[in-house]
């Protein structure tokens, strides 16, 4: 079975890599993902400095899902430049994610990751879980200016990180914008943002960050996902990579991610819960499923959803 795809002209050697965030922080994380079956390395979201992130606790799982607010801890963005070159030796491609606190984080973030050569950029323009900061992705025009200028310094194909958006007017409004500007592909979708959950027992939030508000991940915000991906698979006619993000626990959710038009799927609640054998464990799923539908590669379903 073919589980390899192409996104931007990247090859990867199978759909599955980790959702930035997931286990890629630190230097031993982001070598654990060379060595395991995960089809890219894909960094944390880095900043210019340092940072611890939120106090914790500020990770909790739940029956369906999890809750979070990290607050983008991560090495800063020189320790990534330096250290995506090193991460070459395990021949799988390399996404470097850059986030920032205003539009000049993005840019100096942008113009040390283009020296260090990764295969793609990611541009996360859609953290929910940073204290008093906007995402800003809900906002179309300071989406559209910080990206204009991140293309005039990267000739690494930029792709962008978008949160849940739940209405057909948002979902146009960012498609037209993202039409002109240089996007080669889209990750979809970032956690739901300040969801809230409870500990009836203890009568408690179970994380500590924004008074228990995190943002939802998991098999719960599957649908959200797919509703996204179809959509914009639709805006662009198809012509736009997805990179399917949110609920992939099973390889058939994996699949389900790909009829509605992904290329590939990230994994964030299930590799953090499971650890790294869940790459070969939805290897196998999704080979499992492809085969029974008789389809002989990822490319086969893609886009492949049927409507009544």
């Amino acid at each position: 079975m073919n589980l390899s795809t192409t996104i931007a002209g990247v090859t990867f050697p199978t759909c599955f890599m980790n959702a930035a965030g997931a286990c890629c922080v630190t230097q031993e994380e982001l070598e654990a993902l060379g060595e395991s079956h995960a089809g890219a390395i894909v960094t944390k979201s880095m900043t210019p400095q340092p940072r611890e992130g939120n106090p914790g606790p500020r990770y909790h799982s739940f029956p369906g899902g999890s809750i979070n607010s990290m607050g983008l801890p991560n090495l800063g963005y020189p320790a990534y430049a330096k250290l995506i070159p090193e991460l070459r030796r395990f021949g799988k491609p390399i996404v470097a994610s850059i986030a920032g606190l205003n539009p000049q984080d993005f840019l100096e973030a942008a113009k040390a990751i283009e020296l260090a050569k990764p295969d793609l950029v990611e541009v996360n323009l859609s953290c929910p879980n940073l204290p008093g900061e906007p995402q800003i992705a809900y906002d179309i025009e300071a989406s559209r200016r910080i990206l204009l200028e991140l293309q005039e310094c990267l000739t690494i194909p930029m792709g962008v990180k978008l949160p849940p958006y739940f209405d057909p007017v948002h979902h146009e409004a960012m498609a037209g914008m993202l039409e002109g500007v240089n996007v080669s592909f889209l990750s979809l979708i970032n956690s739901v943002g300040n969801g809230l959950v409870i500990d009836p027992e203890s009568e408690t939030v179970v994380i500590k960050p924004k008074g228990g508000f995190g943002g939802i991940g998991g098999t719960i915000i599957k649908p959200v996902a797919l509703a996204n991906v179809r959509a914009f698979w639709k805006l662009f006619q198809g012509r736009m990579p997805i990179i399917g993000v949110g609920g992939v626990v099973t390889g058939t959710d994996a699949f389900e991610h790909l009829l509605c038009g992904a290329s590939a799927v990230q994994v964030g609640t299930t590799l953090v819960e499971e650890g790294l054998t869940a790459f070969e464990r939805l290897e196998k799923e999704l080979s499992e499923v492809l085969t029974k539908k008789g389809y002989a590669s990822v490319d086969d379903c893609r886009g492949r959803l049927k409507e009544l």
